[in-house]
């Protein structure tokens, strides 16, 4: 005996087909897409099998529940090439990060920068962070500064989405992201 035995996703909805649809009447659709009526499920499920397909459960809501005669394994090929092109159609932002101190060096600054401009133009969003120590708390208008000068040296391929207006914690964080391209 095995000991994992292959399970369908139970995330995926449950289709009800042939034998598994116990609720009687159901109203029956053939396979040309013609209603076909109010039916008993035992007419329906001989109608199916006598041509060649299964009797697929449709609108399970619904009441009485339709039905449609139709090949199952076209179907779920159907229903899974729709979830693939949904799934295709669906847009996630990856955001990356970049960090600076606010007494950061010039040349930091300008690689930092760069890598910056990098992330931007391969279409991502950036947050920009400007961490806080002990004392460098004290002066938070520094950290304001060095947001106005990141921003500023990124003006051509990138817009602010969120400037902040206070410390959150230690740290200034500002995202920005890329300019349409034309």
């Amino acid at each position: 005996m095995r000991k994992y035995a292959f399970r369908e996703d139970p995330e995926a909805p449950q289709v009800r087909i042939n034998e598994r649809i116990r609720l009687s009447p159901v109203r029956l659709v053939d396979d040309e897409g013609n209603q076909v009526g109010v039916v008993p499920v035992e007419e329906a499920l001989a109608l199916a099998r006598e041509k060649g397909l299964d009797l697929v459960e449709v609108a399970s809501t619904s009441r009485p529940i339709v039905c449609k005669i139709m090949d199952y394994g076209r179907f779920r090929y159907e229903q899974e090439k729709k979830a693939r092109e949904a799934k295709k159609q669906q847009h996630s932002v990856e955001v990356k990060e970049v960090k600076y101190r606010p007494n950061i060096n010039i040349h930091d600054f300008d690689t930092k920068t760069r890598r910056a401009r990098k992330f931007l133009d391969q279409g991502k969003h950036v947050k920009v962070t400007i961490m806080f120590r002990m004392r460098e708390m004290r002066r938070p208008e520094n950290g304001f500064d060095l947001l106005r000068r990141v921003a500023e040296d990124l003006a051509d391929v990138a817009k602010v989405d969120r400037m902040p207006d206070r410390l959150e914690g230690r740290d200034l964080t500002m995202v920005i992201r890329p300019l349409k391209k034309n």
